[in-house]
C-alpha cells in the first residue's frame, strides 16, 4: 500500500457531531469519490491507521467499510487492504408529493443520469420539520441535491448547510438567493399568457370560475394573474376556494389546480348530461399522461416536466451554474 495513495483521502472526524463516527467515515468517503479525490483503484487508509489517528475502535472503522462494500462502493485484497471499487455518486431528490406529473418529472430525471448515479427520493409534503429532518441527515453524504422548494421562511437557512455549487432548487421561485441554482416554472407571467392564447374559447362562455382549494399549496401569484386575465380581456370571473361549493351550472368555464376537483366536475357533466367544451369548459393545472385521453382530452396548462427534469439531470453531470426557467404552455383538447 503506498502512501501517497492513502494521502489522497484523509479522515477528520468530529467528536462533537451527533452523526455516529462510522457514518461520518463513509459519507467522508462518499464525498470524496464525488469530488474525485478518491478515484477507482485507489487505495485507502488502513483500519488501523484511520485508528490510530482519529482514536476509534476497529470495530467503528470495520463496520464503515462494511456498509461500503456492501454498497459496492469499496472492495478489499487479503494483506494488501481496501480500495475503490466504483465511482457511484448518490443524488438527493427532494419533492413535495408524488403525484403523476411528478412521475413524469422523476422519470425524465433518472433516465438522464449516468449509470453511475443513484437517485434517493425523499418527500417534505409541505412539512417543514420533516423537511429539516431530510437536509439535516443528508448533509454530507450526497454528489448533490435537488430540492423542490415551498413557501416557509424556514426553508432558506436549511439550505444553508449544503453548498451553492451542490444544491438545485426546482418548480417554484421563493425564498430562493440570487446564487442559488435554479430551475423553475412561471406561475405567474407564464400562466397569464398562456390563458392568452385561449381567449377566444373563454369567451364562448358566461363566465370563468377558477376552484382554487384553500388546502392548496399552488403559489398564489397564480390567482392575481388570473384576475389580470379576466380584467384586461373584460371576462366575468369567480374564484371558489371552498371545494363543497363547487356545483357546475351550463355555460361556465373552470379552471382548477386540482386533480380532485377535475374528477367531481366529469362526476357532475355526467350526472346533469352536460359536454365538456360545448355546455360547460375545463381548464386543467399541470399535464399528466392520462389527461389526453380523458373524455375526449382535457385541456391543460402546465409547465414541462419532461424538460424540467431533464434539465435537472443536466446540473448533476455538468459542473456549471444553472438558472432557467421553463416555459409554460397551453395545451388544448376538447374539454375546453
Amino acid at each position: 500500500m503506498q502512501n501517497a495513495e492513502q494521502e489522497k483521502f484523509v479522515f477528520v472526524i468530529n467528536h462533537d457531531s451527533d452523526i455516529p463516527k462510522y457514518q461520518q467515515l463513509v459519507n467522508g468517503i462518499n464525498n470524496a469519490i464525488a469530488e474525485n479525490i478518491l478515484q477507482k483503484g485507489d487505495l485507502l487508509p488502513s483500519v488501523n491507521s484511520i485508528c490510530k489517528n482519529n482514536q476509534l475502535s476497529r470495530d467503528t472503522v470495520f463496520k464503515a467499510y462494511s456498509i461500503l462494500k456492501d454498497q459496492k462502493t469499496i472492495d478489499s485484497v487479503p494483506n494488501k487492504g481496501y480500495y475503490v471499487s466504483g465511482e457511484t455518486r448518490k443524488v438527493l431528490l427532494v419533492l413535495d408529493t408524488f403525484k403523476a406529473y411528478k412521475e413524469v418529472l422523476y422519470h425524465s430525471f433518472v433516465n438522464n443520469l449516468a449509470d453511475n448515479v443513484i437517485t434517493d427520493v425523499q418527500f417534505h409534503h409541505y412539512n417543514i420539520d420533516v423537511f429539516k429532518t431530510i437536509i439535516n441527515n443528508s448533509v454530507g453524504k450526497y454528489y448533490k441535491y435537488v430540492v423542490m422548494n415551498f413557501d416557509n421562511k424556514e426553508v432558506s437557512s436549511i439550505l444553508s448547510s449544503i453548498s451553492n455549487e451542490k444544491l438545485l432548487l426546482i418548480d417554484w421561485n421563493i425564498h430562493s438567493k440570487k446564487e442559488n441554482n435554479y430551475i423553475f416554472q412561471d406561475f405567474g407571467n407564464g400562466f397569464y399568457e398562456s390563458l392568452k392564447e385561449a381567449v377566444d374559447l373563454f369567451k364562448k362562455y358566461k363566465s370563468v370560475h377558477f376552484i382554487y382549494p384553500d388546502y392548496t399549496n399552488h403559489p398564489k401569484e397564480t390567482l392575481e394573474f388570473f384576475k389580470k386575465f379576466c380584467i384586461d380581456f373584460k371576462l366575468k370571473y369567480e374564484i371558489i376556494t371552498d371545494p363543497k361549493k363547487f356545483n357546475i351550472e351550463s355555460g361556465i368555464a373552470y379552471i382548477s389546480i386540482s386533480d380532485r376537483v377535475l374528477g367531481h366536475f366529469l362526476e357532475q357533466c355526467k350526472e346533469k348530461d352536460f359536454e365538456p367544451g360545448k355546455d360547460v369548459g375545463f381548464l386543467s393545472y399541470n399535464e399528466t399522461p392520462m389527461k389526453k385521453f380523458i373524455y375526449k382530452g382535457i385541456s391543460v396548462v402546465s409547465t414541462d416536466f419532461k424538460e424540467l427534469g431533464t434539465k435537472a439531470a443536466a446540473f448533476i453531470t455538468h459542473d456549471e451554474v444553472v438558472q432557467c426557467y421553463v416555459p409554460t404552455k397551453l395545451i388544448l383538447r376538447e374539454s375546453l
